[in-house]
């Protein structure tokens, strides 16, 4: 329950175009008033994440009537795949996730919103498909090869530079042959010039893994409406309150989703109480877990990934 309101999370599988099971999971209102259509984020998480790491996003947009989908990447979390590609197959999972939206009639418009390689993945879905409404991207790398060579230089012992460069060759071949991409061809900076999603970049001024200047570049290279905010903490903080609500205002702004009144969410024994109870106390229950503060239960919504 979030602000007096019941949601639900709904699992379910998605193949994508390789045949492959994608574990994914739909946070939506418990209750939907007939014919009202709302809008939906597609959650994109991080390397070494999974849709778990969704809950965060589902708490902030749910209350403003705003669904969030969330997947495991190929080769993630639960589902199928061998090969994490940081992005360029990741794209292939999310085109599967969009077509199977889209033939949802309770969806009215689509938007992303990524993490890390999940922000690279929706920046290169995003400029192949302009209906997107809109795109919040935390911390992309700007060009793959890049980062590579500039996380080698933080090593205690660097290594020469032409090492570097027959090492990244090498590992070149070996990713074409194993997971059928190249890695030359990750650079969002090109992405970002023929994309035009109107997109909202975050950054921690103290990351240390994708340096801040990664987001400078993609941001100043991207044609379409943009914004850049920057915050601190590292690669993996918590992010801050006014980050969140500069998200939820943004997707307020490009997804215009629909007031519904609340008298369809409040739980009544003449009303939604009975439409609960219809879907399931277990399933409802399944959405949220309880954390004690003080004299007071906090609820809020977590996802098993």
């Amino acid at each position: 329950m979030l602000k007096g309101r019941w949601f639900q999370r709904k699992d379910l599988e998605v193949v994508n175009s390789q045949g492959k099971k994608l574990q994914c999971s739909h946070y939506i209102p418990a209750v939907i008033p007939e014919g009202t259509a709302l809008p939906c984020v597609i959650y994109c998480h991080g390397n070494s994440g999974c849709r778990a790491d969704a809950s965060e996003a589902a708490i902030i947009l749910l209350p403003s009537n705003i669904t969030v989908f969330t997947l495991d990447f190929s080769g993630s979390g639960l589902s199928e795949g061998e090969h994490v590609t940081l992005g360029w197959n990741e794209k292939e999972d999310l085109k599967a996730v969009v077509n199977y939206l889209r033939t949802d009639g309770n969806i009215s418009c689509i938007a992303l919103w990524g993490r890390s390689m999940g922000a690279v993945t929706s920046l290169m879905y995003g400029a192949e498909d302009p209906s997107i409404a809109g795109m919040v991207l935390d911390s992309p790398f700007s060009n793959l090869v890049d980062l590579m060579m500039e996380l080698v230089d933080t090593y205690k012992y660097p290594l020469p530079k032409f090492t570097v460069k027959l090492a990244i060759q090498h590992m070149r071949k070996i990713v074409k042959k194993k997971a059928s991409f190249d890695i030359m061809d990750l650079d969002t900076i090109q992405v970002a010039k023929r994309c035009f999603v109107p997109a909202l970049f975050g950054h921690a001024t103290e990351d240390d893994f994708i340096l801040p200047h990664h987001s400078d570049k993609i941001c100043e290279a991207y044609v379409g409406d943009k914004n850049i905010i920057k915050f601190d903490g590292d690669h993996n903080s918590p992010r801050p309150q006014f980050y969140f609500d500069s998200i939820t205002i943004f997707f307020h702004n490009v997804l215009n989703p629909p007031d519904v009144p609340d008298d369809h969410y409040f739980l009544t024994p003449h009303g939604s109480l009975g439409q609960v109870l219809q879907i399931g106390i277990p399933q409802v229950l399944k959405c949220v877990n309880f954390t004690y503060i003080g004299s007071v239960y906090v609820i809020y919504l977590y996802c098993i990934a």
